[in-house]
């Protein structure tokens, strides 16, 4: 007897087989950096991803009290929009945690995460936000016995220190100090100790240098050397660490920069100007030979960036770019006189910022391209004295100076000004108050004042803000809060 046929095999359901309603119910769960990679999927999923739906359930759980109005753009676009404005500090009810100190300057100030660590002199305190209300303490650092001349945060996986997977996302705290040591710390301790400069260790450099997992940190003196570093060694006291010493400078060196384009390279300037790059990978005995290329600027240091290839240089009056590969000065995208006092870079916008006295300057880099002469494309004013805390991110530019008791955020593509935040408070006195340091990480804000009798360091966190400040135009009378730019959804801090 012959076998009964066999049934037609079913075809398998696919993600796209069911209806959109179901597929947005679900996606309204997700991340944003969820639907933004579903969105980038398939049409078809894209278009569930821009459901409004999804949208109107994610703006009403952030936003309850806000009013959604009526758009012919969507409410995604409307919830992106609002969103834009929070990194950009336009919202009147910010988390507030102030810290009372000594009366006296904050040379350095770091946001890790919601941690907040600053110097005094000597001494370096940190504050978890997290627990601080509710009975945490302030840690204490007090190894150094000279006045902190530089403060770098960076991963602890790239150290000798980790231990376990859930360490790898911490960070490690190294700070130098006129005392001509450089300190590695972390769990509130100092772990290493590193020294070999013959003075003042100036400064250390932006990142570590390396691929791999063999990196290595630079450092800079005021006896002119550039020192190089294994975070890799154990010990206390930080034995065998000392990996080089390059000689080359004739002054302190002031700046360091790694190389966007090749870890290896490192970008020194000292305090007459003239900037050097080296190669770390090179193996010699005469360390000097290290130094790869040269060139110079005209007037004081201020600062200095990679990115990518190109490398960014402040000094005296001007902002100018170098080509690494060459060393050869590609154009002046920045000029204001009598001199600038800080700077800040937003290569993938190509946008500069640079602080002056009583104002910040916004530079377009394409524009300076094209002109002999650089001109601003805004100016952000409003300062008293010099502009010498300078923040810059793609949604905004955060300014303040030791002149002032408030800082002010301004829009990053328009330079159209989005909030100005109070930094210190009546307890300190209303003469001499000071905004001596600044420390920004996405949507949170730490500053630092100090009056005659006591500091301040005030943190403020929008990142639960539900408040926004409504500006209004003079003419019409209506509402401008909800900007026109937008950014991927997965962009800024997360929720």
């Amino acid at each position: 007897m012959a076998a009964p046929p066999a049934s037609p095999q079913q075809a398998a359901t696919k993600i796209t087989d069911l209806d959109e309603d179901s597929l947005a119910h679900c996606a309204a769960y997700l991340s944003l950096q969820d639907l933004s990679n579903l969105a980038i999927t398939s049409k078809f999923l894209k278009k569930v991803a821009y459901s409004d739906s999804i949208w109107l359930h994610r703006f009403r759980e952030r936003w309850p009290l806000e009013m959604l109005s009526s758009s012919s753009l969507g409410v995604r676009k409307a919830y992106l929009d609002c969103r834009t404005a929070l990194h950009q500090l336009k919202f009147a009810d910010p988390f507030v945690l102030d810290l009372y100190t000594e009366a006296s300057h904050f040379d350095h100030i770091l946001l890790d995460k919601n941690d907040i660590i600053f110097s005094q002199g000597s001494v370096i305190k940190r504050m978890k936000t997290d627990s601080f209300l509710s009975g945490g303490t302030l840690v204490r650092m007090s190894d150094h016995n000279a006045r902190i001349t530089c403060m770098r945060l960076f991963p602890l996986r790239e150290t000798s220190l980790v231990r376990s997977e859930t360490q790898r996302e911490e960070n490690v705290l190294v700070t130098s100090s006129y005392d001509h040591s450089i300190r590695l710390w972390w769990k509130g301790a100092c772990q290493r100790c590193f020294r070999g400069h013959n003075g003042a260790v100036s400064t250390l450099s932006d990142k570590l240098l390396g691929d791999g997992g063999a990196k290595v940190m630079a450092s800079g003196g005021e006896d002119g050397t550039v020192r190089l570093w294994s975070l890799s060694s154990s010990g206390k006291r930080g034995q065998q660490a000392l990996k080089a010493t390059l000689y080359g400078h004739q002054k302190p060196v002031t700046s360091m920069s790694v190389a966007g384009h090749r870890t290896s390279l490192l970008v020194t300037m000292s305090k007459d100007s003239k900037v050097r790059v080296w190669d770390t990978t090179t193996s010699s005995a005469i360390r000097s030979s290290c130094c790869v290329g040269m060139t110079s600027v005209a007037g004081a240091p201020v600062d200095m960036k990679c990115h990518e290839a190109l490398l960014y240089v402040a000094a005296g009056s001007s902002v100018v770019i170098v080509d690494l590969r060459t060393l050869q000065r590609v154009h002046t995208v920045a000029i204001y006189q009598p001199r600038l006092y800080s700077f800040a870079i937003m290569p993938s916008k190509s946008l500069i910022c640079t602080g002056g006295f009583g104002k910040a300057m916004l530079w377009d880099i394409r524009r300076g391209q094209e002109s002999s002469k650089p001109e601003a494309v805004a100016e952000l004013d409003g300062h008293i004295g010099s502009v010498t805390l300078l923040h810059m991110d793609p949604y905004k530019i955060v300014t303040g100076g030791l002149g002032d008791s408030f800082v002010n955020a301004w829009e990053t593509e328009t330079g159209t000004k989005a909030n100005s935040l109070l930094c210190n408070h009546p307890e300190l006195g209303s003469a001499n108050i000071r905004c001596s340091a600044m420390a920004v990480n996405a949507c949170s804000i730490v500053t630092a004042s100090y009056g005659e009798s006591q500091g301040l360091v005030r943190f403020q966190d929008f990142s639960t803000a539900t408040r926004p400040i409504v500006e209004y135009d003079n003419d019409q009378n209506v509402s401008k809060f909800w900007g026109t730019q937008s950014y991927n959804d997965s962009d800024g801090c997360d929720e």
